[in-house]
């Protein structure tokens, strides 16, 4: 192991994952270590004895079926059909590794103003994605539904470069606010707007330049156009399969992989980072790769990390489909906070056996937020009620609060750069956010997926 390299990189989640082939693409030669015996991370897919074992839930119940027939994911996210995600796959072929589909619907929930569990909490409508739908739409009233219409339209044809498409608005200088003032648009319409097709987590876009939303909004337009259904998909056998493809794309332009591999530390010299020490193995003397550069999870180096909220999260096995979610056996479904007297939203997510991740006549529910009192289960329940908890839709279930870490102001001045816990939101694109900081951060130049050749070989 006494060899040297340009970078070491320690964890195989996902984010570890893309950084390790983009790296090795760059033509860094690249270490990739982990000291469990899977890929994946905190960001894995286990079976369903794993997942038992992992939540210390016991064994699971025969009934439930075979455990090699489940793929669960730990931290549940779709894939935005025309982000970030897509583009690095796509650029980089490690789509020939595996097989996507496109989740059914994406939905809102909206309630009365007698709250989330008052006797008639509302209900979840499909996001309307075109001016089309927003007629069709019963998210809405008659007369709102042509003011929703004429908002889309100008989000839509908004050009930076051609005042003619401003209608007086400059959108890099004025808020959202006042966007959605302009159009007259009702607090329902500019929630679903700007939580399940801006996605956003929270209120504060609401001050902030309209272009930000108007630029998500335009992604979730292009995502839909893409497969119809809804602007999300999904990999065939659950997220496990994403850090596998880049850690074959890494194998090919030369990485090097060990899996169960101990970590014990680093070797620093004059300050800086100049090797990770591992258990040697048998016959062997100490063990240390060298590199000026190491790339590594945030549980490799807790003490550089700074905790900056809490996320809970609910793994649900469920008997059918969400309850009223019409014909859509796979489903986002986003509460907005405003809707349930919170200031973050919740993130509900369905899987059905079509994407290999449950076996027939089961469906996998999740259900996500970011934790905002000292009671966290109780904050998931408004996700849980839509996933029919209340009539028995919920076969058992496995909760989990996990600390949102970012590293602390100048952990990589010793040439460690850490990346950042997963946050609870449905999808990659903040991920992904956090791939292309570190990239840069490592190379320091930002990633120019244009300009980078892929001439992998076929390895089949």
């Amino acid at each position: 192991m006494d060899e040297e390299y340009d970078v070491i990189v320690l964890g195989t989640g996902l984010k570890e994952c893309i950084l390790s082939g983009l790296l090795s693409v760059s033509g860094k030669k690249v270490l990739h270590m982990d000291r469990n015996g899977y890929y994946g991370g905190e960001s894995a897919s286990l079976n369903l004895q794993q997942v038992f074992e992992r939540y210390q839930a016991g064994a699971p119940d025969g009934a439930l079926g075979a455990s090699r027939d489940y793929n669960v994911d730990l931290i549940p996210k779709f894939i935005m059909a025309n982000g970030i995600l897509t583009k690095l796959l796509v650029h980089t072929k490690v789509t020939r590794y595996m097989e996507f589909k496109v989740i059914d619907g994406s939905f809102v929930y909206i309630g009365p103003t007698g709250g989330f569990f008052s006797s008639n909490p509302g209900q979840i409508h499909k996001v309307p994605a075109t001016g089309g739908e927003a007629l069709n739409s019963a998210i809405m009233g008659f007369f709102e539904k042509n003011r929703c219409r004429k908002f889309l339209d100008f989000c839509l044809n908004y050009d930076a470069k051609d005042k003619k498409t401003w209608d007086g608005v400059d959108v890099t200088r004025v808020s959202m606010d006042d966007v959605f003032k302009k159009f007259a648009l009702e607090p329902n319409t500019q929630d679903f707007i700007g939580h399940s097709v801006a996605l956003h987590r929270d209120e504060d876009f609401r001050s902030r330049p309209a272009i930000e939303t108007m630029e998500r909004m335009k992604l979730y337009f292009e995502s839909v156009s893409r497969f119809g259904k809804s602007p999300y998909i999904y990999p065939v056998y659950g997220l496990g399969e994403i850090p596998q493809g880049f850690a074959r794309l890494s194998a090919i332009y030369g990485g090097t992989y060990m899996l169960d591999k101990p970590f014990q530390g680093v070797e620093m010299t004059d300050g800086k980072v100049s090797g990770v020490k591992s258990t040697p193995n048998e016959g062997e003397g100490e063990a240390t790769a060298k590199a000026p550069i190491v790339v590594a999870a945030p549980e490799y180096f807790p003490e550089k990390m700074q905790e900056v909220g809490k996320i809970a999260r609910v793994i649900c096995l469920l008997k059918g489909p969400a309850p009223n979610s019409k014909e859509c056996s796979s489903t986002q479904i986003i509460v907005p906070g405003s809707q349930c007297g919170r200031k973050n939203d919740i993130y509900v997510t369905v899987l059905d056996s079509s994407h290999n991740v449950v076996p027939k006549g089961k469906w996998l529910g999740m259900v996500s937020t970011t934790v905002e009192t000292a009671t966290p289960e109780k904050e998931l329940e408004a996700g849980l009620v839509i996933l029919g908890g209340k009539d028995g839709n919920i076969i058992t279930r496995f909760t989990a609060v996990a600390p949102m870490l970012v590293p602390k102001a100048g952990a990589s001045d010793d040439g460690i750069f850490l990346t950042e816990s997963y946050d609870a939101t449905s999808h990659f694109e903040t991920a992904c956010l956090d791939v292309l900081k570190v990239y840069e951060q490592v190379t320091g130049l930002p990633l120019d997926l244009e300009n980078m050749k892929i001439e992998a070989p076929e390895d089949e």
